[in-house]
């Protein structure tokens, strides 16, 4: 029976990895005692408070790509520190200098990120309507996007933050983690963009996020897609909308279905198929709208703004050779139809 456990415990411990502590302070650190009595000092929160090992930092930037662009590993933990660890500092020694925290760097690769995400998106999908719009660059670099970008590059052991938020006189509900982690990609961003370049904080954002397949068409919902259908070939001076039975096959059964076209003059603008003829005009008129709204622009013919921007090290607004850039036509991309009720205001799709 003693050997059984001895065997279990040789195995256990022969599974446990071996971390090296050197880089922590000695354990208690001078504040846990004052006179040889005990203070107030809380281990928990002095533990939550140590950084994670410089080797840890310097093997996840570079494991991210990012190895030859952010050296300092000071710079790195920073981007991981989360503006709530601020307040386990002062709770843990109130005369500390201020925590060094990522909270202006989270701030500005989030404009970053929507910049980007914003221009790519108009550009490939040039007629998609505003709110779509919107919704398309929340699921691009969103928070909740973000957050699992930040679990995929294996940022989780190195963040640094704290569930409660400071009382400010108003009710702060906890901070979840998924929100915190979300700082880490973000900071990444503007780091890239203060050491290299706007070029190159793009690309990194293009690596990590934009070059995910986001289903931009379940984000597209009608209230009356005949009357959108309608006033969109008003839009393009094209002529009305007619509906055209095409195919059918038992109407007098208990399963019927019908297939019909919607044209404008002698083009097929979309079609739909239903168990009744009201199902699948509604459908056809859908299927024309989304074909409209998902045109997509070939890869290759993309053309970004900030693409104008000079390459290599500096900001954007030292002298140098820019890129070239044909800004497209404009184009309305959503239609009013419909009404607002008793305001009279017409609703946008």
């Amino acid at each position: 029976m003693v050997y059984g456990q001895r065997r279990v415990v040789a195995n256990a411990l022969k599974n446990v990895t071996a971390v090296s502590v050197a880089h922590l302070p000695k354990f208690p650190p001078p504040a846990s005692t004052q006179s040889l009595k005990v203070s107030n000092f809380d281990a928990e929160t002095w533990g939550a408070l140590q950084p994670p090992p410089p080797t840890a930092l310097s093997a996840f930037i570079h494991r991210i790509g990012l190895g030859s662009v952010i050296t300092n590993t000071d710079t790195i933990l920073q981007a991981c520190t989360h503006p709530s660890a601020q307040h386990l500092a002062r709770r843990l020694d109130p005369n500390s200098p201020p925590l060094p925290t990522n909270a202006q760097l989270s701030t500005l690769g989030n404009a970053l990120m929507g910049l980007f995400a914003t221009e790519y998106v108009h550009a490939a999908y040039p007629h998609l309507p505003t709110r779509v719009m919107k919704a398309a660059v929340t699921a691009h670099v969103g928070p909740l996007t973000c957050s699992n970008v930040a679990q995929e590059m294996g940022a989780v052991p190195l963040l640094r933050w704290h569930r409660e938020q400071p009382q400010t006189g108003n009710y702060q509900p906890p901070l979840q983690r998924s929100d915190a982690l979300a700082s880490i990609p973000r900071s990444l961003v503007a780091l890239v963009y203060q050491h290299r370049s706007l070029p190159s904080a793009r690309q990194f954002v293009h690596s990590y996020f934009l070059s995910r397949e986001v289903d931009i068409r379940s984000m597209i919902k009608f209230v009356d897609p005949k009357k959108a259908l309608k006033e969109m070939v008003a839009k393009f001076q094209r002529e009305p909308p007619r509906s055209r039975l095409l195919k059918e096959t038992g109407r007098f059964s208990n399963s019927p279905v019908f297939v019909v076209g919607i044209y404008s003059g002698e083009d097929k603008l979309g079609e739909g198929f239903g168990a009744s003829l009201r199902m699948a005009e509604y459908r056809a008129a859908e299927d024309a709208l989304l074909s409209v709204y998902l045109t997509r622009t070939p890869p290759e013919l993309i053309q970004l703004p900030t693409s104008t921007f000079p390459l290599g090290l500096g900001d954007v607004f030292r002298d140098g050779p820019e890129g070239s850039y044909n800004a497209p036509q404009l184009e309305e991309g959503e239609v009013m139809y419909g009404s607002g009720g008793r305001s009279g205001v017409r609703q946008r799709i």
